[in-house]
């Protein structure tokens, strides 16, 4: 088990042992804290927990690299293992994000605090860092932007087992259709068949999301969700492109999670949703009727 954290303090080897030993339930004489560019006779390199440190610059002081052998009983998740350093270090303690952005970390202040953060390397220094950004003020890093991450939201993939299970009845069907049938269970990226699976996987995430309260991040951009409304209008559009009985699979999907849409949302005939988040007027006879529903709160407005 590895764990990579980021200290803004310059924390002391001994502080650092003492951390981590109190992290990870183990005696300090278990932890071997080393600089790589010391002595390399001196440390005991099958430590049960071996933690390696090297100075960076900018808005953060060290890069720790943290290996906890197999064996060890007790292995937290890297969250609560920045958290706990936080506090016995009194410092405050970054640690990667699981989204793809390589910015995306999270920043954890020695009062518990947990906010996201956006980390940049500079251009002229490899170890040179700015935080240039967190979603909540964070005492020790005064010149980041406080500001949501839109990109991070993106990233976000929840699990869609409606779409995964309609996407493998599709798969069913195309194995034993005729060697003439398969051509329209052509599922290449672009063709009606592979939006559809795209498309339906896009619903099913908004509405998970809607249901959980916006988890993991709490909030919604505005301008994604508008994105979502769209993505339910082509799945309204494309099953006269698709085999009929590819089409009355999406069509089951779609009731599921539609329903599920429907008891997450409040009525909005007026169309004022669809106004705030396209400009345009909305003829109720001219939308879907998913444009005429809308989440309560409005996720873009929360935080």
């Amino acid at each position: 088990m590895t764990y990579n954290l980021l200290t803004v303090d310059a924390v002391r080897p001994e502080v650092m042992a003492a951390a981590l030993a109190e992290c990870l339930g183990m005696a300090v004489a278990d932890v071997e804290v080393v600089d790589p560019d010391g002595d390399p006779d001196l440390p005991n390199w099958e430590a049960p927990v071996l933690c390696t440190y090297r100075a960076t610059f900018g808005d953060v002081a060290w890069s720790l690299d943290i290996y906890v052998q197999d064996y060890v009983a007790v292995k937290p998740p890297e969250s609560e293992v920045a958290a706990g350093f936080a506090q016995v270090a009194a410092t405050t303690v970054l640690f990667p994000a699981v989204e793809a952005p390589p910015s995306a970390y999270w920043a954890v202040t020695p009062q518990g605090l947990a906010t996201r953060a956006r980390l940049e390397p500079s251009d002229d220094e490899s170890s040179m860092f700015e935080v240039t950004a967190v979603e909540a003020p964070v005492p020790q890093l005064p010149r980041a932007v406080v500001t949501r991450f839109e990109e991070i939201v993106k990233e976000q993939r929840l699990p869609s087992p409606v779409a995964e299970a309609f996407e493998a009845s599709v798969e069913r069907l195309r194995r034993v259709a005729s060697h003439e049938a398969r051509m329209a269970f052509d599922d290449g990226t672009g063709s009606p068949l592979w939006s559809a699976e795209d498309k339906l996987a896009v619903w099913e995430r908004v509405i998970a999301q809607m249901e959980s309260g916006w988890a993991p991040s709490g909030w919604y951009p505005a301008g994604l969700y508008r994105e979502r409304l769209e993505a339910r209008d082509e799945l309204a559009d494309i099953s006269a492109r698709l085999p009929d009985e590819v089409t009355e699979l999406l069509d089951e999907a779609l009731e599921e999670l539609d329903s599920r849409f429907v008891a997450a949302t409040e009525e909005d005939p007026s169309g004022h949703l669809r106004r705030e988040l396209t400009g345009a007027s909305a003829e109720p006879a001219l939308v879907g009727w998913w444009w005429l529903r809308r989440p309560s709160p409005t996720p873009w407005e929360v935080m």
